[in-house]
């Protein structure tokens, strides 16, 4: 996920501070793994520079504290990145195979690889269950997309056991 584009779609509802920022973008799309500060205000700065954000400051009694307004080529950028499509990830060359390949040939048990695998791969759709479940519509979402890839997964472990001898002959030939 872009962090940039996030946080400009996010200045779209108004000014804020980098703060206010950090702390929607943790709410909304975080929730596994939050923003650190630094890398909120370096990637400010970068918007800044590129013109996509302006600095409005604001008087107070402390020190002058800044607020962030997306420009007009900030909502251009953002309105750009909804319209396009994402990649769909194919994971032609995964971990998973490359791990299965290297364990053929050099004579360790792919069959135990792939079981040891399996179960990790259903030990995190128990736990994501148990998320969704507890969790709000946003956690839901979330936790479908992640346990739909990880079904995939599922399917292609089985598939890839059931094919092992074959592949192993392939690969030592």
């Amino acid at each position: 996920m872009s962090v940039g584009l996030t946080l400009l779609g996010l200045l779209e509802s108004g000014p804020r501070h980098g703060y206010d920022l950090k702390r929607s973008y943790d709410e909304r799309f975080g929730r596994d793994r939050a923003l650190h500060y630094g890398q909120v205000y370096s990637t400010l700065a970068r918007l800044l520079k590129n013109g996509l954000v302006e600095v409005e400051s604001e008087p107070g009694d402390g020190p002058e504290r800044k607020r962030y307004a997306i420009t007009s080529a900030g909502v251009s950028d953002v309105a750009d990145w909804l319209d396009r499509p994402e990649p769909p990830e194919p994971y032609l060359q995964s971990t998973l195979y490359a791990k299965v390949v290297l364990a053929l040939l050099t004579g360790r048990d792919a069959a135990d690889l792939l079981d040891v695998q399996r179960a990790e791969h259903l030990r995190l759709m128990r736990e994501l269950t148990r998320r969704k479940s507890e969790g709000d519509l946003a956690d839901q979402l979330i936790c479908d997309h992640a346990l739909f890839h990880l079904e995939a997964d599922l399917r292609w472990l089985e598939l890839t056991a059931a094919r092992l001898d074959p592949l192993a002959a392939q690969i030592r030939s």
